[in-house]
């Protein structure tokens, strides 16, 4: 008996053993739920600022609409169901917008991607109290985009077919504003290609205040030319074609118009005479009559606010007039934010790298500074807005590190004020805050955390835990993970680059590991950041634990380190990165762990034209490299990113011929696998087809995967583990 009991404890020590030690694979990673993250969806704060909606799944209603207090959490009524607004459990819906008093929902369905942020959806109107339902419009015209409800609740604006449309909700009646929109033509109501790209906007009209009238944009793209991919399946490929500026090219002439819903017409905001320049952004001011246009010239070094005067003086003028109140101008270029915020005094609050660093400023009507709202060696990243009944304004910053972000409030009614963090925990923090700005969730992760939803008050002071995601943390304690841990090393010009590593879970100091560095590298998108990275994160995983020490590096002209270094990269993109990038390999080929001889690159879009870079320029210090989606020639990327970092290439040809990898394969020494999509709207297929034709003709051998009409992002169904599968491979043959 006493034998028997050992031998089952010893099974059992085995079998929990062999459980905690299982390995990963791409299967695992890459289809199945093994490591699905739990969310908290459809969050949306109630007009009381102390409640707020999320959407859950249900058996037996569909998709639920659930109401929630702020203050404890709990359920406090159910707002509407797929059942109550179909009459159908299985009809599920991909959003959802109240109205102004709440009595209304604007649903959306049969969503459908365009672009990044753009898709094409119906949309059905349901009354709370009457749990009527019908269509937005007629759905037999096609899809609607940007639907969206007036600040007054009475009615409901959208785009089709390139035309703005305005729904009234109580008569049903529907109103064509515009009627010249046309495909690859005119644009009304959206945004072209690249300003949602680039710009970040893919609406193209703001309602004002009152809800009685609507600025939108006309894109005039007929003197743009055209980009073209095959779209494979059928017996004869379809093609797609689009308006594409690429750099230094025709962009389109864009125009702002005013439509008056009393009136029903629309009048021309007065931008000024010059055609080829930006507007990145309008806003309706708190006043009724004040539209914010933002003016900027092509090189996006000089930012000009105007105000225009729709007061009844000036009702019978064909173009509404506007004033300059704001000037800003750099010596390289300004990112633009969401952050312009006007306060009921005509006052305004916009980010500012004026100082050298990212930081909120509080400007007059007249655009002068009346105060510098944060200030320090640091950079503001996301700002939430302002609660004006106490002048306090809510933001995230790198206040602790480039590599965390926290979130912060700051008083601005006090002559000295200093921020106040509101989120406890150690490594990347952001919020959704209620109106009114009395609650918040406050959202978290780590390196090697996944996210949890945590309910907060307005002081960071924790109500309750929505969801921790403790399934999947459970779920991922079986698989001996490697821990991500962080450093910095000096590069050759003496400045400290932030960098992460990940080594194998039975790391052993005497032996000497191959590596793979994955990267980025470009300016908007940092990669060492103390940040769950998902399913990426487990492909790192994996590598470690087929024993591959996995690093990146965050080189120049990344964020979050203030001005002087994220600009430093002005007029030749690519150039400090690679420099940086062979200094790291040196590096880490100096430590005593680590195979000088076995170290390879693995990036995708901007991580591809880098890896490229090092394979050609870096060829010395890397064995092997993967560029995913890469660009290969900056002549080939659109107008309005390339040119903010290296103007155009007529002005700047050196800089463009002299850091696109594409003019230096015949440095290429190691394994290289070039990946791109057929379909890539973004980063264009062009790229990978040149690059073939400059390695062909230096007679380089290289590996080479196309995925046939898939865009920039190389997914949908298998394709993602179809993919991985193939990088393990390659390196696994390889590196």
């Amino acid at each position: 008996m006493k034998l028997q009991l050992a031998a089952l404890v010893l099974f059992s020590f085995f079998a929990f053993s062999v459980k905690a030690q299982q390995n990963l694979t791409n299967a695992l990673i890459w289809s199945g739920g093994e490591f699905s993250s739990e969310f908290v969806g459809g969050l949306n704060s109630m007009n009381d600022g102390l409640h707020y909606t999320a959407t859950e799944p249900s058996d037996a209603f569909g998709t639920r609409i659930v109401k929630y207090s702020y203050a404890s959490g709990t359920e406090v009524g159910v707002v509407a169901t797929s059942m109550d607004i179909f009459g159908d459990a299985s009809k599920s819906f991909d959003g959802y917008e109240f109205n102004s008093d709440e009595q209304w929902l604007l649903i959306q369905t049969e969503s459908e991607p365009i672009y990044r942020y753009s898709f094409s959806a119906n949309y059905y109107v349901y009354n709370l109290a009457s749990k009527k339902t019908f269509p937005l419009t007629d759905f037999s015209k096609g899809k609607q985009m940007l639907a969206e409800v007036s600040p007054d609740g009475k009615h409901i604006a959208f785009v089709r077919a390139n035309n703005l449309f305005v729904m009234d909700i109580a008569s049903k009646l529907e109103t064509q504003v515009t009627r010249d929109g046309v495909m690859n033509k005119v644009i009304n109501g959206a945004t072209d290609w690249v300003y949602e790209e680039e710009f970040a906007i893919a609406k193209g009209f703001e309602w004002s205040p009152q809800g009685n009238r609507i600025a939108y944009y006309r894109f005039d793209e007929s003197a743009v030319r055209e980009f073209s991919m095959d779209i494979f399946g059928e017996l004869y490929p379809e093609q797609q074609r689009f308006k594409y500026p690429k750099a230094g090219e025709t962009n389109s002439t864009v125009s702002i118009y005013v439509y008056d819903m009393a009136m029903g017409q629309s009048r021309k905001v007065d931008v000024g005479g010059v055609a080829d320049q930006y507007i990145p952004r309008i806003e309706w001011t708190t006043s009724n009559d004040k539209l914010c246009v933002m003016r900027m010239n092509r090189h996006q070094n000089k930012l000009e606010f105007m105000l225009t005067d729709l007061s009844a003086t000036t009702t019978m003028l064909n173009t509404v007039p506007t004033q300059l109140i704001f000037t800003e101008q750099a010596n390289t270029y300004i990112d633009i934010s969401d952050a312009l915020t006007f306060l009921a005094d005509g006052s305004f609050v916009w980010l500012s790298e004026r100082d050298g660093y990212n930081h909120l400023y509080l400007f007059d009507s007249a655009g002068a500074v009346k105060k510098q709202i944060t200030k320090g060696a640091w950079d503001v990243i996301d700002f939430y807005g302002i609660d004006e009944t106490s002048l306090t304004a809510y933001y995230t910053s790198s206040m602790v590190s480039a590599m965390e972000q926290h979130v912060y409030s700051v008083n601005f009614k006090k002559q000295q004020s200093a921020p106040v963090r509101l989120s406890a925990q150690k490594g990347n923090n952001s919020a959704e805050f209620s109106k009114g700005f009395k609650n918040c969730i406050m959202i978290h992760s780590d390196a090697n955390t996944p996210v949890d939803f945590v309910l907060c008050d307005v002081k960071g002071k924790q109500i309750r835990v929505l969801k921790d995601n403790a399934s999947l943390k459970e779920r991922l304690k079986k698989y001996n993970l490697a821990q991500k841990t962080f450093f910095s090393f000096k590069n050759s010009a003496g400045v400290d680059l932030n960098c992460w590593m990940m080594k194998p879970s039975n790391f052993d100091p005497n032996k000497k590991y191959p590596v793979l560095v994955a990267i980025y590298g470009g300016p908007g998108s940092n990669t060492v950041t103390d940040s769950w990275g998902g399913r990426g994160h487990l492909w790192h995983q994996l590598l470690c634990q087929q024993g591959y020490i996995v690093v990146s590096c965050d080189p120049r002209g990344t964020q979050y380190r203030g001005r002087e270094f994220k600009h430093s990269t002005y007029m030749n993109l690519g150039k400090l990165e690679t420099e940086d990038f062979i200094d790291f390999a040196k590096y880490l080929g100096g430590q005593n762990y680590v195979d000088a001889s076995r170290i390879g690159m693995q990036g995708w879009s901007f991580g591809g034209y880098m890896t490229s870079l090092c394979m050609t320029k870096g060829a010395d210090f890397y064995k092997a490299g993967i560029a995913v989606a890469p660009v290969t020639n900056w002549k080939y990327y659109d107008s309005i990113y390339t040119e903010r970092f290296m103007r155009t290439p007529q002005e700047n040809s050196g800089g463009y011929e002299n850091n696109s990898p594409i003019n230096f394969v015949k440095s290429l020494k190691g394994k290289y696998l070039l990946v791109h999509g057929s379909a890539d709207d973004n980063v264009h297929f062009q790229n990978s087809m040149d690059m073939v034709t400059a390695l062909v003709a230096a007679n380089k051998q290289f590996d080479m995967f196309v995925y046939p009409n898939k865009n920039h992002g190389i997914g949908g169904g298998n394709t993602r583990l179809h993919l991985y599968t193939k990088m393990t491979n390659f390196l696994t043959e390889n590196l």
